[in-house]
C-alpha cells in the first residue's frame, strides 16, 4: 500500500493506472503512425488538408484530451476500486467504458474542431487503446493472484482480534495483497485460529520471522502488559528492517475502514489523522461551493421535471424536510425530493427505509434508484449546513440510539455531513444497527483521513454508484 495525502492506495492499482494512462496516450501516436505509414510529414499535412480532417500535428493535445476523457469514464465505471468486481464484471465494465467513452470523445472532438483527427485515426485509436488495456487487465489479474506478489504477514496473537485477519484473508479469495504465514500465540487463553495455522514459539521472534520469510509483523494482541507482548523481540525485528504494525492500522490500510472491534483509545490518540485546520476548512468550503454550483447547473432540468412528476402520483409537498444531525451534533433541516407517501410515518415513530419499502411511491422508486431525491441537498451545501462529501446525516432519533449502542459513533460528527461519502461508495444502503456499525467504520476512516484528494476520489466513484444503482432503496 502507498499512502497518498493520508489515503491508502494499493501499489498494484497505482501501477495499473499508470500503465493504462500510458496505453491511452500512446494509442493515438500509434494510430497516426499506422494510418499514415510511409508518408512524410509534408505529405501527411497535405493529405489531411485534402480530406478536411483537421490538423494532424501537434498530436499531444489530442492525445491528452483522449486520455483524460477515457480515464475519467473508466474511474466513473468503477474500474479502479480498491475491491474490484470479479474479473467478468471488470471486462464488462471495460467494454461499457469504451462505448460510453467513444460517445463522449466524439462530442468533444466535434465540438473542438482543432482536436479532430479524422475517422480513420479516431477508430484506430480506440481499437489500439481497448486492445492494450484489455491485455493489461488480463496480466494484472494474473499477477495480483500470484502468491509471489503478496506480502508475507506474521500475526502476533491467536485470539478474537487476530481471528479478524483470518476472516479478511478468506473473504479476499486470494485477491488481497497479503498472505498470512501463521499466527503466533503469545499468552494463554483460547485460540480462535485453526491449529494448522498456529506457529509454535520455539525460537525468538526474529528467527521465526526469518525462517518464514516474513515481510511484515502485525500485532494482534489486546493486553500487552505483564509480558503479553515481547517488546525486546519485536524491537529486534523492527531494527532489522521488518515492518511492525498495530492491528488497527493494518485493517485501516487493507480495508479502507477503521475496524471498531480492533480499535482502542490509545490508537486514536497516537495515530496521525483526525486533523483540523483553517486552510483545510477553507479549501473544503471552496470545493463544496464549486462542486455544488456545477451540479446545480447540470441537474436543474432534471430537478424541474422531478418537481412536475411528484404531484402527479401523490398529493403533498414536492420537497421533504427532515431534521438531521450535523457537525458538532447541531441539528438542521435536510431537503429531499419526497419519495414516500405523506403518511409514511403516521404512527409518529421514525423507521428505517427497508428494501422494496411499500411506503415508496412509483416515482419515488425511480428517483431513489438514481439518487435524484438527494439533489435538493445542494441547497444545504450552499447554506453551509452540509458538505458535498462527508458522512451521511442521520436523524436525531437514530443518532441517540446508535450512540448508546455503538462506541465512537459520535466521532462521525467531527466533520460536516455530506451528500455522498466514503461509506456510500464502499457499503450498500444501511437499515439496521448492524449496517450502521459497518458504515461507521468507513465514516471513521473518512473523518480520520479526509482531504481534497479523498473527496475527489469519492466524487468520481459516486458516478459508478449512481450508474449501477448500488445500495439504492
Amino acid at each position: 500500500m502507498i499512502r497518498v495525502f493520508r489515503h491508502y492506495l494499493p501499489a498494484s492499482l497505482l501501477v495499473l493506472g499508470a500503465v493504462e494512462l500510458l496505453i491511452l496516450c500512446a494509442s493515438m501516436y500509434v494510430a497516426v503512425t499506422l494510418r499514415f505509414w510511409g508518408l512524410s510529414v509534408d505529405e501527411i499535412l497535405l493529405l489531411a488538408t485534402i480530406q478536411s480532417v483537421g490538423p494532424v500535428y501537434p498530436i499531444y493535445p489530442k492525445a491528452l484530451t483522449f486520455t483524460l476523457v477515457m480515464a475519467t469514464v473508466m474511474v466513473a465505471m468503477g474500474l479502479y476500486q480498491r475491491s474490484s468486481p470479479r474479473e467478468s464484471w471488470q471486462y464488462a465494465r471495460l467494454v461499457a467504458s469504451f462505448i460510453f467513452g467513444f460517445a463522449v470523445v466524439t462530442i468533444v472532438f466535434y465540438a473542438i474542431p482543432g482536436l479532430f483527427l479524422g475517422r480513420g485515426v479516431f477508430g484506430l485509436t480506440f481499437v489500439i487503446a481497448f486492445s492494450g488495456i484489455m491485455l493489461a487487465r488480463l496480466l494484472f489479474n494474473q499477477l495480483t493472484g500470484h502468491r509471489g506478489m503478496k506480502r508475507r504477514v506474521l500475526v502476533l496473537g491467536a485470539g478474537t482480534r487476530a481471528a479478524k485477519v483470518n476472516v479478511l484473508e478468506q473473504e479476499g479469495n486470494g485477491r488481497q495483497g497479503f498472505e498470512v504465514v501463521g499466527y503466533l500465540p503469545l499468552q494463554g487463553g483460547h485460540h480462535f485460529i485453526d491449529k494448522s495455522k498456529i506457529i509454535e514459539k520455539t525460537d525468538s521472534l526474529y528467527v521465526i520471522a526469518q525462517k518464514h520469510q516474513v515481510d511484515e509483523i502485525v500485532v494482534g494482541v489486546r493486553d500487552r502488559r505483564g509480558g503479553g507482548l515481547p517488546v525486546d523481540e519485536v524491537l529486534q525485528c523492527k531494527i532489522h528492517g521488518i515492518p511492525v504494525v498495530e492491528l488497527s492500522t493494518f485493517f485501516e490500510r487493507e480495508t479502507g475502514h477503521v475496524q471498531l472491534q480492533s480499535l482502542n483509545p490509545s490508537w486514536i490518540i497516537f495515530s496521525d489523522g483526525f486533523a483540523r485546520g483553517s486552510m483545510r476548512d477553507i479549501t473544503k468550503r471552496l470545493f463544496d461551493l464549486c462542486a455544488s454550483s456545477l451540479l446545480l447547473v447540470l441537474t436543474l432540468p432534471l430537478m424541474i421535471i422531478t418537481t412536475l412528476l411528484i404531484p402527479l402520483e401523490s398529493r403533498g409537498p414536492v420537497l421533504y424536510r427532515q431534521e438531521r444531525v450535523g457537525q458538532g451534533g447541531k441539528t438542521f433541516m435536510v431537503l429531499k425530493f419526497r419519495s414516500m407517501r405523506t403518511d409514511a410515518e403516521k404512527n409518529g415513530k421514525p423507521q428505517w427505509a427497508g428494501k422494496n419499502d411499500s411506503r415508496v411511491t412509483r416515482i419515488g422508486v425511480l428517483i431513489r434508484k438514481v439518487r435524484i431525491d438527494e439533489l435538493p441537498q445542494i441547497l444545504n451545501v450552499l447554506r453551509g449546513e452540509m458538505s458535498f462529501v462527508g458522512p451521511r446525516p442521520e436523524r436525531p432519533f437514530f443518532v441517540e440510539q446508535l450512540t448508546q449502542k455503538i462506541p465512537y459513533y459520535s466521532y462521525r460528527h467531527n466533520v460536516k455531513p455530506g451528500i455522498t461519502g466514503w461509506a456510500q461508495i464502499c457499503y450498500p444502503y444501511g437499515a439496521s444497527v448492524e449496517d450502521a456499525i459497518e458504515k461507521l467504520q468507513y465514516d471513521l476512516y473518512y473523518t480520520k483521513n479526509h482531504s481534497l484528494f479523498l473527496d475527489l476520489i469519492i466524487l468520481f466513484q459516486t458516478m459508478q454508484v449512481i450508474l449501477f444503482g448500488q445500495g439504492a432503496r
